[in-house]
């Protein structure tokens, strides 16, 4: 079995390898015609121009995963504490696989719902010529990101033992300091791993994404259509030719998608040694 074990762990170490050299080979190519500096902050996308620079792209991606963080986070996170700890078990019972329910819906169907709801509404309350918009992507990314936000979570927070709540209690602090004084710290690397798998789902979403912002290459504006680099890739690449500058340009857009979400997991990993060093 421990070589087995090992055996797994060593695939899945190669499989990321052999992903990011092939990535590496398909994308330098051409960010070294178009030249590092005009892909990376470049405004213009135009194929037809062969024009290239991911600039909107990025600045959207960033933006649009923030604000799916700053929505999706303290509503995950508040309702696995609420679920963990505060909740009676009728409602649990209820709530539960309400949250399961929507970890199972595929993506598309978030991207249909968005379309045919959230993006007329938001065309008639804010007077929008269009509602398919990055605050519309925002929205249907903090919803998608609540399942596992709040699932992980709440297992975190169940995993504390019961010895740190009775003596907190034991010292007169109340249920809630309890709760947010000495389970939430405990459950810290926990929930901090739910927080980065659901960054990872907001970066990496594509269908449902296509379907409510827009897919228009400009710059970021919570009411103006705009482009990810997920949707950039997945638009194009069907009628993009083999061996054009559009699709080496297009796996280049992979490429920087790759190291972003490498610099993002790297990143929170770094934050989380060092608060359990110190």
């Amino acid at each position: 079995m421990q070589v087995l074990f090992t055996l797994c762990g060593l695939a899945a170490v190669g499989l990321v390898l052999l992903i990011t050299i092939y990535l590496i080979i398909s994308g330098l190519p051409a960010i070294q015609n178009i030249g590092l500096f005009q892909f990376l902050f470049g405004k213009t996308w135009a194929a037809g121009r062969d024009q290239y620079g991911i600039l909107p792209l990025i600045l959207t991606s960033i933006c649009g995963t923030a604000g799916a963080i700053v929505i999706g986070v303290p509503i995950g996170f508040f309702t696995a504490v609420f679920l963990a700890k505060v909740a009676p078990k009728n409602i649990s019972n209820v709530i539960r696989p309400a949250i399961s329910l929507l970890a199972g819906i595929p993506s598309v169907v978030y991207g249909l719902v968005g379309m045919c709801v959230l993006v007329p509404a938001l065309r008639n309350w804010l007077h929008l010529p269009a509602g398919d918009s990055l605050l519309a992507a925002i929205i249907v990314l903090a919803i998608m990101i609540l399942p596992s936000i709040i699932s992980l979570s709440e297992t975190a927070l169940e995993t504390v033992p019961k010895e740190y709540e009775e003596a907190s209690l034991a010292l007169g602090a109340t249920k809630l300091e309890t709760y947010f004084r000495v389970s939430v710290p405990a459950a810290r690397s926990g929930i901090a791993t739910a927080v980065v798998l659901g960054i990872g789902r907001a970066v990496g979403e594509t269908m449902a994404i296509m379907m409510v912002a827009g897919n228009v290459a400009n710059m970021p504006a919570l009411t103006r259509s705009v482009r990810f680099l997920t949707t950039g890739i997945s638009i194009e690449l069907n009628y993009s030719q083999d061996g054009s500058l559009q699709r080496q340009a297009l796996f280049s857009i992979g490429l920087v998608l790759f190291l972003f979400i490498m610099l993002i997991n790297g990143f929170l990993n770094l934050v989380l040694k060092r608060e359990k060093e110190g």
